[in-house]
């Protein structure tokens, strides 16, 4: 790959677009990489890579309002010469295959989908929520509400301080029944304020209240609502038809038409129905529009015919049911509230309130709006307040035209020959010429208590408002089944629960999910078939609620939060007033119906349990995650306020493993010891120049730290770029950690090869150690004598993997690739057999321990760092099995005051047994440290310095001399442990110092091997020397 130079002079550059600074698009090439783009003319004049600012480069891949532009990466800007860039837009079309999918705009954009339906804020949203809103309640049970909690409510005579003792003052408050409509559209609306904020905080793709949910609360919030969500549209749906099929039952009755008994015409009707709205819905969302459109005409003339009506005279007739037209003193009799039959006004509130749950039904179709941002907030909101209103004017028109009870009979006229004394609830009536005093002894079929079809009674033309009563039901029903699949699909694609990826598919221009249609409609059915829904509708009530209030508090938390990216273009909204909503909905649910409420919370908290142990692989930036880093902060910053204790250390280990899969042992011994409740940094170096170590690393970051996470190990991964292996260690060691979690004990593999190393790799071994000690670490040190670097033995499988992959690739593009991973080939049996007992060995610390010991050689005192990490594996389950040993070195005299001191240590942790040994004659060490000894003795003064000069490194025959009883020391330890450990599972020893600049690196290695060789699993550790342990409480 090659850049691109424009030439210099008058030449025009030949990359130059008429559209100066469009946002670029990569040539493709056929090696894996993009070609870099050529340079451009600048709105500065000048040629230049750099892009000025455009919306393409932030869009998400595969967006349907525009095609992703990748801006030029700061690596084409900064380095200098010829480089390649990854294509970051690569799609390798995986996401059809059921992997769960990102946050994507919509899917990528085809041929067939240039001519979908999308609509506006009118169509889309004002006319399906204003639909959904005014349904059957609006003309069959309405003024019963206000029948039973009246308009108004007048408290008793109160005496007001400072009027003569026989004025009191009846005062009157607003009316319970504007109290219940009014607190259905305080809720509603501040939902719809919620729901604003959150659509307006960036592009809204299909799935409505799921969608909203789950990006701003995760997948295990919207997982659980976007289920129940959609299982409450569907059976949403059978309660609509079931509600139509009644009122058209009803008429077959009045007719004398019942075809077989009331319960089977209703399920026979229920099931044509809905076999209509089927098809209705699977033509297409155009014809369905157009349906609604037709419906919300008749709708909008019923609700007319009742404003009407009202004002024409009434006929006797009329008058005998308890209609009178305007009358003050109706009005003003129907202003207290009058509850019968065990009603209050919350089991009022309870039957009321579902007729506000119908302020998604824009939300629900958000895919399908052509600027749903702009839309949902406009449509939503207006229509809970046009629907508010008209809930509220027709209310106090019946309530101030007709009377709360009616006989029905026009033989209840009075005779003013007769006279009747007009009292009690009737008295009304009575003044107004109709006797209806019998209803005060025995229930009436008439009036605003007893007819629930008083505005058909009310009504310019009763046929009118039962086609309003259809087109209530249908409407509501014919939105239901379009919004329960449209939901269920976005949950589909999603694909948190993998069960369900098959009704993720789409058909047509507009994606149509005709799997979901085909499910909600058998489960419709299914519920029809029961004809009898008063006991689902609670639940189904409770459903909607819940949604309502995960929206309210997705919009508090993202408020709370405090992301930078919650930028919602929506400002009218308060993180309190919707944390207050969501607490008033889940008032609501109890409200309505406690058991419901229960079982709905049961149901969310069961499905949160199952997402949250799936685990989808999916990031949505969710507010969790925001608050989740914001707790973090905090309780680092407040950590960082505290003094340390010895009481509360915890080994914060940072382990050099290179690779997560390069040293499995030493990463499962190190994550035993932190586990879940301190830090473990596993950490690893890339050596070489920057420029060609920093890609690979960065590229390793995100690897690593998914592969941890795979293998369900709590740690972190870090990486630094250095020229050599010390000066990145040594990074790693200063600057690792946050305030005061930072890493306090250093995890490192014992360097088998040594030996064969060279010196600079000895040199820079040991000086870590050296450098460890320096900075106040502790320091552990695992061998094992099959080794721990597994590295070579990932790679092969990695390129066999790729091999394998390869075979199924075709074109001449990969006959280069496939040729090169064919040299790999089977290991001879020797090796392999090698590598099978290294695999085996680097599995060892994953597995449970079986019964067996810890044998810990105290030597010397550390702070404690040695018995406490021992101590810790055994609290762990797979190490529960073992018990710990210690060993102890005495001097000759002091045995008993050792043993009580050992005693005293002993009683810390309650251990089963203890040892006491005495060191005597220790063996030489010679040929481990010969080919790396100096030999200055038969040498003069001049070939010393020179020998000296040339080979620093090498141990010198004074060193060895001086240093010969602790090189005999680790001898004589080693053929003990031989001796006393041979059959642990895990030996703990003191490791052994050496002093900075007086001994050498090479000495110090012999000591380590000569120490542990030919030993079971062997930790060498060394405390930082400060305590780490207490005998006080």
């Amino acid at each position: 790959m090659e850049r691109f130079n424009s030439n210099k002079g008058g030449h025009i550059n030949s990359a130059y677009d008429s559209n100066l600074d469009e946002p670029p698009v990569y040539e493709e090439t056929n090696d894996d990489h993009r070609t870099v783009r050529p340079s451009v003319i600048s709105a500065f004049g000048h040629d230049t890579l750099d892009r000025v600012p455009h919306i393409d480069f932030y869009r998400n891949a595969g967006s349907m309002s525009g095609h992703r532009a990748v801006r030029p990466s700061l690596q084409e800007l900064h380095d200098n010469g010829v480089i390649s860039v990854p294509d970051t837009l690569e799609d390798d079309g995986e996401r059809s295959s059921g992997t769960p999918s990102d946050d994507l705009e919509s899917a990528a954009p085809t041929d067939d989908m240039k001519g979908m339906v999308k609509f506006g804020w009118i169509r889309g949203v004002l006319v399906r929520c204003m639909l959904n809103i005014w349904g059957v309640m609006l003309f069959i049970r309405l003024s019963w509400v206000f029948g039973q909690a009246g308009w108004g409510e007048c408290g008793n005579d109160t005496h007001i301080p400072g009027l003569y003792k026989s004025d009191y003052l009846h005062i009157c408050i607003s009316g319970l029944g504007i109290v219940i409509i009014a607190l259905s559209c305080v809720v509603t609306t501040i939902t719809g304020i919620s729901m604003s904020a959150i659509c307006t905080n960036g592009v809204v793709r299909g799935g409505g209240a799921y969608y909203m949910i789950s990006r701003s609360l995760g997948p295990e919030f919207g997982g659980s609502i976007g289920l129940i969500f959609a299982f409450a549209n569907a059976v949403g749906v059978s309660m609509y038809v079931v509600g139509f099929a009644e009122t058209v039952v009803d008429l077959l009755k009045e007719n004398s038409a019942i075809m077989v008994d009331e319960m089977n015409d209703i399920r026979i009707i229920g099931c044509i129905t809905i076999v209509l709205l089927l098809g209705i819905s699977v033509a297409g969302m155009e014809w369905e529009a157009k349906a609604q459109i037709i419906l919300l005409v008749i709708l909008l003339v019923a609700i007319v015919n009742v404003f009407v009506g009202t004002v024409i005279p009434a006929t006797n007739e009329k008058k005998a049911q308890g209609f009178f037209n305007y009358r003050s003193k109706i009005f003003l009799e129907n202003f207290t509230p009058a509850f019968r039959d065990g009603e209050t006004f919350f089991s009022v509130f309870a039957i009321f309130f579902p007729a506000a749950t119908g302020i998604l039904a824009g939300a629900n179709i958000s895919g399908d709006l052509r600027d749903a941002q702009a839309a949902l907030p406009k449509g939503t909101l207006l229509a809970i307040l046009i629907t508010g209103l008209t809930y509220l004017a027709m209310a106090l028109c019946v309530a101030a035209t007709v009377v709360r009870d009616a006989t029905g009979n026009s033989s209840s006229i009075i005779n003013h020959t007769t006279p009747v004394i007009c009292n009690g609830s009737t008295a009304v009536a009575c003044e107004l010429g109709y006797d209806f005093s019998s209803c005060e002894v025995e229930k009436c079929k008439f009036g605003l208590m007893n007819n629930f079809q008083v505005m058909t009674l009310v009504s310019g033309f009763g046929p009118l408002i039962i086609a309003g009563t259809f087109s209530a039901t249908l409407s509501s029903a014919l939105a239901s089944l379009v919004s329960a699949p449209k939901v269920f699909q976005a949950l589909c694609k999603d694909n948190i629960y993998r069960a369900l990826h098959f009704f993720a598919k789409g058909h047509g221009k507009n994606n149509e999910p005709i799997r979901g249609y085909v499910l909600t409609f058998i489960i419709s059915v299914a519920f029809i078939l029961i004809g009898d829904l008063n006991t689902i509708a609670p639940i189904i009530s409770n459903f909607f609620l819940a949604s309502y209030a995960l929206i309210n508090f997705s919009c508090f938390h993202a408020s709370y939060a405090k992301s930078p990216g919650w930028r919602p273009a929506y400002k009218y909204y308060n993180m309190w007033l919707s944390l207050m909503g969501a607490l008033l909905c889940c008032v609501v649910m109890f409200v309505i119906n406690w058991w419901a409420a229960l079982l709905t919370y049961g149901i969310e908290f069961l499905l949160y349990i199952y997402v949250t142990v799936k685990k989808p692989d999916v990031n949505w930036g969710s507010s969790t995650q925001a608050v989740t880093f914001v707790s973090a902060v905090s309780n680092a910053l407040s950590l960082s306020g505290v003094e340390d204790h010895v009481k509360n250390f915890r080994p914060q280990i940072l382990v050099l493993t290179g690779s997560t899969r390069s040293r499995p042992a030493l990463l499962d011994l190190a994550h035993s010891f932190s586990k879940n409740y301190g830090l473990c940094i596993t950490c690893e170096v890339f050596v070489g120049p920057r420029s060609e170590t920093v890609d690979e690393m960065n590229n390793a970051m995100e690897k690593n730290q998914l592969l941890l996470k795979k293998k369900k190990r709590k740690a972190f991964y870090a990486a630094v770029a250095c020229d050599n292996f010390r000066e990145g260690a040594e990074s790693l060691l200063q600057a690792s950690g946050l305030g005061r979690m930072k890493p306090n004990t250093l995890m490192i593999g014992f360097k088998k090869n040594w030996r064969t190393a060279g010196a600079e790799a000895v040199q820079s071994y040991v000086g870590i150690l050296h450098d460890a000690f320096d900075f106040e670490y502790g320091t552990a040190m695992l061998r094992v004598n099959q080794g721990l670097d597994v590295s070579h033995i990932v790679e092969a499988e990695g390129l066999l993997e790729a091999f394998n992959k390869g075979l199924q690739r075709s074109g001449s593009s990969q006959i280069r690739y496939l040729k090169k991973l064919s040299v790999c080939g089977s290991p001879p049996p020797q090796v392999a057999k090698m590598n099978e007992k290294l695999v085996e060995a680097s599995l060892q610390f994953k597995k449970k321990q079986p019964k067996g010991t810890i044998d810990v050689w105290w030597l010397f005192d550390d702070g404690g760092l040695t018995l406490l990490l021992p101590y810790i594996l055994t609290t762990r389950k797979k190490w529960k099995d073992c018990k710990m040993r210690i060993f102890m070195a005495g001097q000759p005299g002091r045995s008993d005051l050792d043993k009580e001191d050992l005693g005293e240590k002993k009683n810390i942790y309650r251990e089963s047994s203890c040892s006491y040994l005495h060191f005597s004659s220790l063996k030489e060490l010679q040929e481990m440290i010969e080919p790396f000894r100096l030999h200055e003795g038969s040498k003069d003064a001049d070939q010393i310095r020179a020998l000296q000069k040339e080979q620093p490194w090498k141990v010198t025959d004074k060193e060895l001399s001086e240093f010969e009883e602790k090189t005999h020391l680790q001898v004589r330890l080693n053929e003990l442990l031989k001796e006393h450990s041979r059959s642990a599972n895990l030996i703990i020893v003191s490791m052994p110092i050496a002093r900075k600049e007086t001994i050498s690196d090479f000495l110090y290695m012999a000591w380590l091997d000569i120490l542990t060789k030919d030993l079971p699993p062997t930790l060498l550790i060394r405390g930082n020397h400060k305590s780490v342990l207490t005998f006080y409480s």
